[in-house]
């Protein structure tokens, strides 16, 4: 059985709780030290797939989960959708320093509350923690701007979820609509319209909309 570590302040004010889940023990030490500088954060640590799904039982779920994909038993997707499991509704984010798109996109239909990639900055990794405890899929702007095309969007560069929205917004849905039908927040929403303007050349949303149904991207 894997290592399972609590690590705890004195301050009983603290709340959210999170679990590295990462092989690594420098990566582990190194995010504890940031997530512990935050005065509401408690870390747990666990090293690999079992020792991560017994810890999610005996807290009965983690505020956030940071899930490494190449821990020992963690057998790509099929741990993630354990994990997801085992932590109830309570977030699971993959967390990894060289996640592809794709796999970042399946384990999101699964489930996942999006990626964190190890190289992000402390501050923007605590930032990035509180937005997927609040709810949100977190994706690192690099992820949204620099998708590689799929065959059927070649020339676009269009990512699959670029690829859902635009076809929700072809169906003449507003931002709001497609973000409560993804089960995203309306500010994802807009960040995925705006680069897929941007890979388009387009000037807004109904222009999007109309290069889209000329060349029946969607």
């Amino acid at each position: 059985m894997g290592m399972i570590e609590k690590m705890t302040d004195s301050n009983t004010t603290q709340r959210m709780s999170v679990l590295i889940a990462d092989d690594h023990q420098l990566i582990r030490e190194m995010v504890e030290m940031y997530l512990k500088s935050q005065p509401d954060i408690t870390v747990s640590l666990a090293d690999n797939l079992a020792s991560t799904l017994e810890a999610c039982e005996e807290a009965g779920g983690f505020d956030v989960v940071m899930l490494d994909l190449a821990m020992p038993g963690m057998a790509g997707l099929a741990g993630v959708e354990k994990v997801i499991a085992a932590n109830g509704k309570k977030p699971v984010v993959l967390f990894s320093g060289n996640a592809s798109r794709d796999t970042v996109n399946q384990a999101i239909n699964l489930g996942a509350k999006g990626y964190i990639p190890k190289t992000l900055p402390a501050k923007s990794l605590t930032n990035a923690i509180r937005f997927v405890a609040a709810g949100e899929v977190f994706l690192p702007m690099s992820y949204l701007m620099d998708d590689d095309p799929t065959p059927e969007q070649q020339g676009w560069n269009l990512s699959a979820q670029e690829t859902r929205v635009l076809k929700k917004l072809c169906e003449g849905k507003t931002n709001k609509e497609i973000a409560r039908e993804m089960e995203l927040s309306e500010v994802t929403i807009k960040m995925y319209m705006r680069s897929i303007c941007s890979r388009l050349g387009a000037k807004n949303r109904t222009h999007a909309a109309m290069i889209a149904n000329q060349h029946s991207l969607v």
